[in-house]
């Protein structure tokens, strides 16, 4: 018979890992918002309008491109949290379509994931 659920030592495993992702995420959505929120000229106010004018257009594009980021940060962030409140549920690894638990290795790289492998493949 299949194990239902994971042990609670396991269970702790997986929260020091949670953790230490949640720490680099959080890290990283305040690189990105700091670069968001900075007006950096990158010392090209001394150059001429033609520049300014080029360097405008790619601002707004980068600017686009780390706001996606922030947001699909914010998401990763949002979606470890609900990680750590299965692990206090003890529901943690459980996939939601099959019931079955996830295979630790994939829990390991994807921490905050919700389906097995044969659930996310049926579903492509």
């Amino acid at each position: 018979m299949a194990t239902s659920r994971y042990s609670d030592n396991d269970l702790q495993e997986f929260k020091e890992l949670i953790n230490n992702k949640l720490i680099e995420a959080k890290e990283d959505l305040e690189l990105l918002s700091g670069s968001l929120s900075h007006n950096d000229d990158h010392g090209t106010n001394d150059t001429g309008r033609t520049f300014n004018m080029m360097e405008d257009g790619s601002d707004t594009l980068s600017r686009e491109e780390v706001a996606q980021l922030a947001a699909r940060q914010e998401k990763f962030i949002a979606s470890l949290q609900n990680a750590l409140i299965r692990i206090e549920n003890k529901t943690y690894g459980i996939c939601r379509v099959t019931g079955k638990l996830i295979q630790k290795e994939r829990l390991k790289l994807v921490p905050h994931a919700t389906l097995s492998i044969e659930a996310k493949n049926a579903q492509s």
